[in-house]
């Protein structure tokens, strides 16, 4: 199956580049997935290839576009896993059948993970108390007396066949992975005649395969429970039929943009379209993490995977499937894997180095001991798969987690680049500040009140699209301010508006000396004042207390980037207390963040991701205020930020210094355990029994320390201010 194709035509070469995608079974740890990518790499045609771990999907770059996708899966299967077609397993999952079944299946898998976890637990426990106690009671040597060495043997090969075909594919393939060491163990094992200590290490290694491939999956399902929150099939609205309009539950990948959806309470949304017809509250906590459900009516957007609480609605499909903001936010999500940092390539790059240090260890070992036993207990005790999953399984974690509260990081790269950061540029209009004009401040002029003030004035201005004149209308509908019906509107551009308000000329116009920042407008009645309005761009309640509570993890260095005027800009930075810089172009931003990396500075950019999107694109992690929606901010944002919520910003600083605290612990903790393992084994202290039952503890450690990640923090620091400001 073909996920996705494109092409687009390389500025190097006449030739075609297009990128596929490809469902991979089988894998269950980092080696799988760099021995699928590097068999798909060494395919004749293959430019590149980026194997998806928690996804089970290779995106692979074809500098012919025309290659066999057979001769791709053909390359799969060489390396011990399958790509399958559509209909045999192959398909992504997209959604339940019916749409109230995600949240059960959910809850469900969640169930049935603590309930495995807690029985590997025990039989873990159990088999490692007989172990131990066999080994030191001598129960051990008993069996192995009155079991035939030929029986043991058996039992041997047959436990450990699936182990020991992985190992010597990859050895005809000039390849050393993690079961290599122990395999050779076992077989050190039984040339010395302890066929019950090869049997013990076959035991144990079924059980860290086991404790691994758990842990990959658990981590995985932070990414893929995403996608089983889309509908897999909708109700499609077809034209006036003789008895009325025709309703037909379809497939969502049958339908195409402009046709007519219903959905109905309860019901998922199951693409991305505009209201027609109905009223309707919709939670959209699937995509924002934002709990508060949304109203929406004919005309307003609305988005697939969320949900219907209340009322139905008709609408006009405009994006279908993985085109779909959300279906984005997963593709990214997945794809965030392959965007990996600094500790996870040092990481990947000491696993490989890692297997030929254990079997120069091993050497040693026997050379200067001649200890048969020892030598094994050391390549046994070897653990490289747990330095390889340290980092992606609890980047997997913190990813998916995060994608679910409306934080939608691309990559470790990121999260590792976030703790480091020491300035935050801020964009203003629509990021500081709501981008909506309102009405600060009415001085009326003797003889006249506020509310004639903005009776006259919001009706000159009702016949005006400018926001200026929205905010008065605006203010009037607040207040219960009538507004009569003008005539003879004229518009003079940059100036203001004029028009017969009750047989009265009224004018309302800029005034010539702004004040505070704000834009001052001189309400004239007949060639005599009435007053003056003060309109103002509102500042978002949340941002303050945000903004202390980056302050307080230490990132001081605050500055606001605007277009906007000097004074303008200069009363918002006041009341925020950062400094700023104004009448920018958007290439001047870029300018800005360029100078200070230059500096020598780790630069944070948080916008709007419109005008704005060349600045993010350019700053060391760019975040997206608000990106639900908007394709530009999705691609050119780092992180976006699926709603419109400042607490979002700290929280993802704090989450980001929270995630590197755990694979720092992961790392370390692996680093003293091997050590402490290669040590004990090397001088005789670590029989290969107990160094077998040893070497899988990594797995589960790394598994429940990253499992944190999956939880959120009970407090991020802009929600413990008791106040805030409004």
């Amino acid at each position: 199956m073909v996920n996705n194709t494109r092409s687009s035509q390389d500025t190097s070469a006449t030739s075609q580049i297009s990128i596929v995608e490809l469902p991979i079974r089988g894998m269950d740890c980092a080696d799988c997935a760099r021995h699928v990518q590097e068999a798909l790499q060494s395919v004749d045609g293959v430019d590149d290839a980026q194997v998806l771990l928690s996804a089970e999907r290779a995106k692979v770059t074809l500098r012919n576009p025309d290659l066999d996708l057979s001769i791709l899966r053909h390359a799969v299967s060489r390396a011990g896993y399958s790509s399958p077609f559509l209909g045999d397993g192959g398909d992504a999952v997209h959604g339940d059948a019916a749409t109230n079944r995600s949240t059960e299946a959910a809850a469900h898998a969640r169930k049935l993970a603590g309930t495995v976890l807690t029985v590997f637990g025990l039989v873990f426990s159990v088999v490692l108390l007989v172990v131990v106690a066999g080994e030191w009671l001598g129960v051990l040597d008993e069996v192995s007396r009155r079991i035939p060495w030929w029986a043991g043997l058996t039992a041997v090969l047959l436990g450990g066949y699936p182990v020991f075909f992985n190992v010597v594919r990859s050895a005809l393939r000039g390849k050393i992975i993690s079961h290599t060491l122990m395999s050779l163990g076992v077989v050190a094992a039984i040339v010395v005649g302890e066929w019950i200590t090869a049997a013990i290490v076959v035991l144990f290694m079924r059980i860290g395969d086991f404790a691994e491939r758990f842990t990959t999956e658990r981590s995985r399902e932070a990414v893929k429970g995403l996608e089983r929150l889309a509908p897999a099939t909708a109700v499609r609205v077809s034209g006036e039929a003789p008895g009325g309009e025709t309703q037909e539950e379809v497939p969502v990948e049958e339908l195409t943009a402009g046709e007519t959806v219903l959905v109905r309470p309860g019901e998922r949304v199951p693409v991305d379209g505009t209201v027609t017809t109905g009223d309707a509250s919709v939670d959209q906590s699937s995509i924002t993490g934002e709990s508060v459900p949304v109203d929406v009516t004919a005309g307003d957007s609305v988005y697939a995977a969320t949900i219907l609480t209340t009322g139905s609605i008709r609408l006009t499909v405009e994006a279908v499937g993985r085109e779909t903001t959300y279906g984005k936010v997963v593709r990214l999500a997945e794809e965030a894997e392959a965007n990996r940092g600094d500790v996870q390539r040092v990481a990947d790059r000491f696993s490989s180095l890692y297997l030929p240090i254990v079997v120069a260890i091993a050497a040693a070992t026997y050379l200067i001991g001649r200890d048969p036993l020892a030598t094994a207990a050391v390549l046994v005790v070897a653990c490289s798969c747990s330095f390889a999953l340290a980092t992606p399984i609890a980047m997997m974690a913190s990813i998916g987690a995060s994608a679910r509260r409306g934080l939608l990081v691309k990559g470790g790269a990121h999260i590792e680049m976030l703790p480091r950061a020491t300035v935050l540029l801020i964009d203003k209009t629509g990021t500081v500040t709501t981008g909506t004009m309102h009405v600060s401040t009415i001085y009326p002029a003797s003889g006249w009140t506020a509310r004639e003030v903005v009776h006259v004035a919001a009706a000159a201005e009702r016949d005006s699209q400018h926001p200026i004149a929205r905010a008065i209308t605006e203010r009037a509908l607040t207040e219960d301010v009538e507004v009569p019906a003008a005539s003879e509107f004229v518009s003079e551009h940059g100036r203001g508006v004029s028009a017969v308000v009750e047989n009265r000329r009224v004018s309302v116009h800029k005034s010539s000396n702004p004040s505070g920042g704000e834009t001052q407008l001189d309400v004239v009645v007949d060639g005599v004042s009435a007053g003056t309005i003060s309109v103002a761009d509102e500042v978002r309640s949340d941002v303050k207390v945000a903004l202390q509570a980056v302050r307080d993890m230490g990132l001081t260095r605050i500055e606001i980037l605007t277009g906007d005027n000097d004074a303008v800009a200069r009363r918002i930075a006041g009341g925020l207390e950062v400094d700023y810089r104004a009448d920018l172009l958007p290439e001047d931003k870029i300018g800005i963040v360029r100078e200070y990396q230059a500096a020598g500075e780790t630069v944070l950019m948080v916008g709007d991701g419109v005008n704005d999107a060349p600045a993010l694109v350019q700053a060391d992690v760019g975040i997206a205020m608000g990106a639900i929606g908007s394709d530009i901010a999705i691609e050119a944002a780092h992180v976006c930020l699926l709603r419109e919520d400042w607490d979002l910003v700290p929280e993802l600083l704090y989450t980001a210094r929270r995630t590197m605290r755990v694979v720092y612990t992961n790392i370390g903790l692996t680093a003293v355990y091997n050590i402490l393992g290669l040590t004990l084994a090397a001088f005789g202290f670590l029989p290969p029994i107990l160094a077998a039952a040893a070497q899988s503890i990594p797995d589960v450690g790394i598994l429940a320390n990253s499992s944190r990640l999956l939880r959120p923090a009970r407090r991020t620091p802009a929600r413990r201010t008791p106040a805030r400001v409004e």
